[in-house]
Formats: C-alpha cells, structure tokens, sequence
C-alpha cells in the first residue's frame, strides 16, 4: 500500500514537472512568434515612413532649405515609425516611454528646439493607452482600476470642463487679440490629468514580481545612466571644456541660459567665480534635474533594500549614491535638502532601521560611500551648504508658499472657477501670456478656482488612502517594503505645493504610474498563493488556473 501510494506520488510529480515543462515551451513558442511578426511589422513601417518623410523632407527643402527638408523628412520617418509601432505594440510602448523619459530634454535640444519635439514622449504614451483600453474592453476588464477612485475622478473632470467651458471658451470668443484661450485650456487639461491613465497602463503592464524587479532594475539602470552623463557635464564645466555662463556679464552671470548648454540637456548656469552652479543633467532645466534627483532617491532605494540579487542590491546601493553625490554636484538646493530627508523618511516609515541585516550593510556602504567624496571636497560642500543658507534666510520656503497664496487670493482669482486652464501652466504659453507661479495648489487655485482646486485634492486624497491599504493588505515583505516605499513617494508628492513637480517629467510620469504598481502588488501577492496551492495539490484535484491580467 505504501509503495503504491509513492508511485502515485511520483506520477503526480512526473506529470506536474511535464505540465511545466510543456507551459515553458508554448510561452517560448508565444514569445519566438511576437518578435518575428515584431521585425516583420517594424520593416513594414519602417519602409512606408522612410517613404513619407522622404517626400515630407522633399517639400520642405524646395520651400526652405536643404537641411531643413532633412530635419523634417528624418523626424517625420521616425514620429511614424514609433507611433505606428506604439500602437501595435504597447507593452514595449511602455517600457520605451520609460526609457525615453529622462533622456527627452537631451534629444530635444540634441536634434533641435521644436516645440513638437517637447511632446515626442507622448508618441509612446497615447499609442499605448489606446492599446491597453481596446485590451481592456476586449477582455472585459475594468479600466478604473480602484472603484473608490471613480467618484472623485468624474468630479475633477467636470470641475475642469466647467473652466474650460465657461472661462477658456468664453475668453476664446470674447477676446480680440492673438492668444488662443481654448488650446491653452485643452493643453493645461492635459498637463493637468494627461497622465492619470497611467494607473491603469501600470496595473496592466506588471504581471508579476519578476517585471516588478524588472521595472526597478530599469530604474536603476537609468538612474545610473543619468547620474554618469550629469557627471561628466560637470566635468566638462569643471575644466574649462564648456564656458557655461562664466563669460557673460550683469544679470547673465547669475540666470540659466540655453546658450551656455554642455554635452547633455538644456539650459544650465555655470558662474563658479561667483558661486553659481546648475546643472540640468539630462533635462530640459535644472529644476527638473532637481526633481528627477529627489524621485531617483525614492526609487533606488526599493531595489538598493529589497532586490532579492545581491549584484542589484549593490547597484542600487550605488545609483542611492550617485543621487547624493550629483544632489551636491549639480547646486540643486532643493535635492540637496530633500534627498537626504526623504531617505531618512524612508527608512522610518519602511521599517528597514529595524531589518539590521539589510539596513546596516546597506547604510554603512552609503556612509562610506558619501563621506569620500566629503572629505575630499570639503571647500565644495561648504560652498552648496552657503547657497542653501543665504537662499533660506532670502526667502524662507514657508513664507514663499504663505505670500504666493496671498497673492492669489488676494488680488488674482477670478471667480469660482478659476482664470482658466493653462493660464499659469508654462507649457501652455504658445498659445498666449501665462502667469509665472511657483508653487502648485496656489497654481491650482489661479487656474481652476477653490472647486478645482477642492476636487483635486479629493482626487489625490483617495488616492493616497486606496494605495495605502493596498500596500498593508501585503503580507509578503518584499512586496510590503514596495508598496511602502512608492506609497511614500505617492504620500510626498501629493501635498507638496513648493514648486510645480506634478506639471512636468519626470514626476508627472512616475507619479501616477507607481499608484498603478502599488494597485497591482495585491493581485501580483493573490497570484502567487493560487500557484502555491495548485503545486501542493495533487494533479487530479488541482484547480483550474486563473487568467493572470496582464495585456500581451
């Protein structure tokens, strides 16, 4: 009887291991037969784009000249190119839109400054929506991911469209000069709430914890890639290659200018005889620099502590480090203050100070890390640690965000519903004048009035306490300590109203797309048990496995 039961106990195996083994091969199959008909697809579009932007680029050289038919003609075969393949393809949409993110100022300003070129980024992105909603709707899936996030969200977007509706369009046909109030709605919309969907692209494009590690070794991968390329701006500041702005004279000296651009992104001030440093990294402008450091904090730190493979949890301790150090290098007060607070946040609220195992190995290569480049600049520090001093006892950011509301309220708001969409969005100012605010919830108010503003922080209000319980209904810790770090990222830019992070790349991006990753993390951990529990049980009792949610 008992060596019966062991036969059926290794037949059960045998056919378990073969059931494996025979899924391995038709995902194998699966996948062998995407990238044929992928290269198939690309010469296809490839052949008919070279086509248009050669005749696209033959008409604009016989009414221009001849390097400005090439320009058209090379970005026309590469806009179609890319998009036609977005659309097919958005799952290496996504990943391509991740990857072109932090590079996007670079090839702006690399190919030439085109305001078509500033929304290049968005050929990867609407593409790929479109695709993930037809996948939605053809395997009746929701696309409101989180029921509890519908009513706010209908409530925003109606108090939006009553301002495009009744200030921008009303504006539109009561104004006789050259500005254009609708478009400018319509583009402020889209700064605005143009990147919500990616909840859902997020939700759907993580299947499970392998991509999760995917996606945070990517960002690593960028984040190291970023932080090498600022460096060797610096560099080449540093030893007279590039001048910056150590040659122009009066109110020049201290301002950024585009002229003064260095190996990678755009507008960069460099004045060291008078203590003036910022560097825009890969970006368009230093402060977006700035930003992308303090997100990059967030983010290494998840794979820097968590990772399972100790060679990515030593890059990420690496890239977690060349975020300070470029924090310091790049004269961005605002990085240099936020990226070691956020870091501390980090490891309270994680819980990684009581996981000695993991924090204090990771810490003390941090700490090593940091205190050589230190100690062998200590004239450079003592002189970022001065800017940051003279600069809060100028204008304290308190008493900025304080005297911005002031000014708003006081003398600037129009009405209920706000001056309009895109009145003081910056990207939005070829279509009319634009009012310079620099800070977001005053932003909000000027725009779309206390109702716009309210239901915004509603929206983002019920976002946060969506993903909050997400991310504490895990019980697995590696997918705790995940959910905790982008909930915490989602929990700082919520409510920060010092500048305008959720305006413009990368934070507009990373922002509503780690909410989708924490929405997921449940269903990835839910996922896992019902695998667990069909190997444990015998072939003849196992369950029917569930269609994992994830689009092809």
């Amino acid at each position: 009887m008992l060596k019966a039961n062991r036969d059926i106990q290794a037949a059960g195996e045998i056919n378990q291991q073969t059931q494996s083994l025979r899924q391995r091969l038709a995902q194998r199959r699966k996948e062998q037969h995407i990238r044929k008909d992928l290269v198939a697809f690309t010469i296809f579009v490839v052949f008919f784009a070279a086509v248009v932007g050669f005749l696209v680029g033959l008409a604009s050289s016989l009414n221009g000249s001849l390097k400005d038919g090439l320009k058209a003609g090379v970005g026309t075969t590469l806009g179609i190119s890319y998009t036609a393949l977005s659309f097919k393809y958005p799952r290496y949409a996504l990943w391509a839109f991740l990857i072109y993110l932090p590079f996007g100022g670079t090839i702006t300003y690399l190919i030439g400054n085109s305001p078509l070129l500033q929304l290049a980024k968005d050929g990867f992105y609407i593409p790929a929506l479109i695709g993930v909603l037809q996948y939605c709707r053809r395997e009746r899936l929701p696309i409101i991911v989180s029921k509890p996030l519908a009513a706010p969200l209908v409530i925003l977007l109606l108090s939006c469209l009553l301002t495009l509706v009744f200030v921008n369009g009303f504006n539109q046909f009561s104004l006789e000069s050259g500005e254009q109030p609708l478009a400018m709605g319509i583009l402020g919309l889209k700064v605005l709430v143009g990147y919500v969907p990616l909840v859902v692209c997020a939700y759907y494009l993580i299947r499970d914890r392998h991509e999760l590690q995917l996606l945070l070794r990517l960002m690593v991968t960028l984040i190291l890639i970023c932080c090498g390329l600022a460096f060797i701006q610096y560099l080449l500041l540093r030893t007279g290659y590039c001048p910056g702005t150590r040659f122009e004279e009066g109110s020049a000296l201290f301002k950024a200018s585009l002229e003064a651009r260095c190996f990678v992104g755009g507008s960069l001030l460099y004045s060291p005889e008078y203590g003036q440093i910022r560097l825009p990294g890969t970006f368009v402008a230093p402060w977006q620099w700035g930003w992308f450091l303090i997100s990059s904090g967030f983010l290494a730190f998840a794979p820097a502590f968590n990772d399972p493979k100790p060679y990515w949890r030593s890059l990420g301790l690496v890239s977690l480090a060349a975020v300070f150090i470029m924090a310091l290098l790049s004269g961005q007060r605002i990085a240099l203050v936020l990226v070691p607070a956020t870091f501390s946040l980090l490891v309270v609220m994680t819980g990684q100070v009581i996981q000695l195992k993991r924090f204090i190995p990771t810490a003390f290569g941090l700490l090593v890390l940091l205190s050589f480049v230190l100690l062998r600049n200590p004239a450079m520090v003592q002189e970022r640690l001065n800017s940051l001093e003279s600069r809060w006892s100028a204008s304290p950011p308190h008493e900025f965000i304080v005297n911005q509301f002031a000014w708003v309220t006081r003398s600037h708001l129009d009405g209920f519903i706000g001056n309009g969409l895109g009145k003081a969005t910056n990207s939005a100012r070829v279509f009319g004048d634009t009012r310079l605010i620099e800070t977001y919830y005053p932003k909000l108010l000027y725009e779309i009035g206390p109702l716009g503003t309210i239901a915004f922080l509603l929206f983002v209000t019920v976002l946060v306490s969506v993903t909050w319980q997400a991310y504490r209904s895990l019980r697995d810790r590696d997918l705790r300590n995940y959910g905790a770090t982008f909930w915490v990222f989602l929990l700082f830019i919520s409510y920060n109203t010092y500048y305008y992070p959720l305006d413009v790349d990368p934070v507009a991006v990373y922002y509503w797309f780690f909410a989708g990753v924490i929405l997921r993390l449940p269903e990835i951990e839910r996922q896992e048990r019902l695998d667990a529990l069909e190997s444990e049980q015998p072939q003849h009792r196992r369950r029917r496995r569930l269609k994992r949610k994830g689009f092809a």
